[in-house]
């Protein structure tokens, strides 16, 4: 019967066809994370080019149906969930009420719409104090892109996390930015790679 198809010249058809299927398949069990791209840390950190590479990234997701998770870190009024133990968030309390309104909103240069997701967390990986896993699940990815800011905050500690819980994992090297250059390197060149795949944007993009 292969035989036949092949002489036939089906064969290339269907194995082209079921290389299709098998990529649609990829993407719908793959997730990108667009983590803490809010206006008060892209103010704060940002480089136009982090931010180019993701919106970039989004905007490739969208064209091909996977679905993208923006994930921010915001409190109640007051900042109650902050305990002034912990040395990163300890303060939010006293600087909160400084905070412009729209501090925590997703950058707009991704053009969030009514349908699109976002996820707040309360610390710093975007699983802590959110619902991103059961999201997760109820989506049913098992593979994770990431973008972020900063690599050896948000992206590090959503990667250990992720990684412990058995997804699959890609790290969009240009679309992650960190306030020291040479720990962004380490980070993308020798850490990360144990854990994940490391490629730029471009390259994520023309694998779809």
């Amino acid at each position: 019967m292969v035989e036949l198809l092949v002489v036939r010249g089906w064969a290339p058809s269907i194995m082209a066809e079921a290389t299709d299927i098998a990529g649609s398949l990829a993407r719908v069990s793959t997730a990108l994370l667009v983590m803490d791209y809010q206006n008060s840390i892209v103010e704060r950190l940002g480089t136009e080019e982090g931010l180019a590479a993701a919106t970039a990234a989004v905007s490739a997701a969208r064209e091909r149906g996977i679905p993208v998770l923006f994930i921010r870190v915001a409190f109640r009024p007051g900042a109650p969930e902050a305990a002034r133990t912990n040395k990163m968030f300890g303060g939010m309390r006293e600087r909160i009420g400084s905070q412009a309104p729209d501090a925590t909103d997703i950058h707009p240069a991704f053009g969030l719409g009514p349908d699109d997701v976002v996820v707040t967390k309360l610390r710093v990986s975007a699983f802590a104090g959110s619902d991103l896993e059961v999201l997760l699940r109820g989506l049913e990815v098992r593979d994770l892109v990431l973008a972020g800011i900063a690599t050896s905050g948000v992206v590090l500690s959503t990667l250990r996390q992720a990684a412990d819980l058995d997804f699959g994992l890609t790290v969009l090297s240009d679309a992650c930015v960190d306030g020291d250059g040479e720990v962004h390197r380490v980070l993308t060149e020798k850490v990360f790679p144990r854990q994940a795949d490391v490629v730029t944007t471009a390259e994520w993009t023309a694998s779809l």
